[in-house]
């Protein structure tokens, strides 16, 4: 049973993501799933034998990634066919076609400026002119990239989390020459999808992986050191620091705690720890010295003036509790005294 098919003249359609790896292939699933085809583009030459392993390797792929979302009942097994065929495998050969017809198309070959470039060269000679392109490098600036693109107004970087077909959340780096239009249909197309798109500028590591890099590398140098165990560490950033971030916001927490807080902490580990890595940011000793220090004085990064804020703490206690019990970890009150 296959998953994913090409043939000499592939059915158009609106989404093509570029490169069969990992990322292509989990795009091409999020986009099947909310019940769009998707073009899965090839761009190397390859003889017979070697299409015949990639396409095996695609469909066995696809197929253990829907078969897992329905042993996760998030899918009924009888829709893993229908929506794996809605993916079309496409060779380097019928490619041209393929990008022809792309409404918006997502860039996933390796991670090396030549590879960008030589695949920025087939789109820029295939591709409408009215097509969204993306790039989905982690790694590049999209400044950097939108010089190898033919319409650079249209072009922008959508950094997708791994899996690309369940982590809702895709982060859009723009550029000065992009224009709001079609970063607002981008938006929309993404949405449209069941994402949530967020935006962020021309700014090395997006969002995402620039602060979980600070904490992965923070959680490393604290076993190198032997202040906690690899264990101890995961259990207390899985049902510590982040049950309390998947119901709160980074920057929500500051004004939600107060930013004075974070003012002594940050002065009190750049002593105590490493004056470069705990540095208080400016941003915060400015809204120290000036009294806004969120929820406390109704002025933080976030304006509460005129917010009800009673109804806002209830609201934050309320996404609290509502983790803890699905993860099982909150227990009623003893009925009766103990000691």
């Amino acid at each position: 049973m296959t998953t994913a098919t090409t043939t000499a003249t592939p059915a158009p359609a609106r989404f093509v993501a570029v490169g069969a790896g990992r990322m292509g292939r989990g795009i091409a699933i999020a986009f099947a799933y909310a019940g769009h085809r998707i073009a899965l583009v090839d761009l190397r030459t390859r003889n017979e034998a070697d299409w015949a392993r990639l396409k095996a390797d695609v469909d066995a792929d696809i197929q253990g990634s829907l078969q897992t979302l329905a042993q996760l009942g998030t899918l009924r097994a009888d829709q893993v066919q229908a929506v794996a065929l809605r993916i079309t495998l496409v060779a380097a050969a019928d490619a041209p076609a393929a990008l022809a017809a792309a409404e918006l198309l997502f860039e996933g070959v390796p991670e090396t400026l030549a590879a960008k470039r030589d695949a920025f060269d087939v789109i820029n000679r295939h591709c409408s002119a009215d097509a969204i392109v993306t790039s989905t490098t982690s790694s590049i600036l999209v400044t950097e990239l939108a010089q190898l693109v033919q319409h650079p107004q249209r072009f922008l970087n959508m950094h997708w989390l791994n899996p690309a077909y369940i982590v809702p959340v895709v982060e859009l780096s723009t550029h000065p020459g992009l224009s709001p239009e079609v970063l607002a249909r981008t938006k929309a197309l993404m949405e449209g999808i069941g994402k949530m798109p967020v935006v962020c500028g021309p700014t090395p590591g997006y969002i995402v992986p620039r602060l979980q890099a600070l904490v992965m590398n923070e959680a490393a140098r604290m076993v190198e050191e032997g202040a906690a165990t690899a264990e101890e560490i995961d259990k207390a950033t899985r049902y510590g620091m982040g049950l309390r971030f998947a119901a709160i916001g980074v920057v929500e927490f500051i004004d939600f705690g107060g930013s004075d807080i974070l003012h002594h902490a940050s002065r009190e580990m750049a002593q105590s720890i490493d004056a470069q890595r705990y540095a208080e940011p400016a941003i915060v000793a400015r809204m120290f010295a000036e009294g806004k220090l969120g929820l406390k004085t109704a002025s933080g990064f976030y304006d509460y003036q005129g917010r009800d804020l009673a109804a806002y703490r209830h609201d934050v206690l309320s996404r609290v509790m509502g983790l803890l019990s699905h993860a099982g970890l909150w227990r009623p009150a003893a009925d009766s005294t103990l000691d």
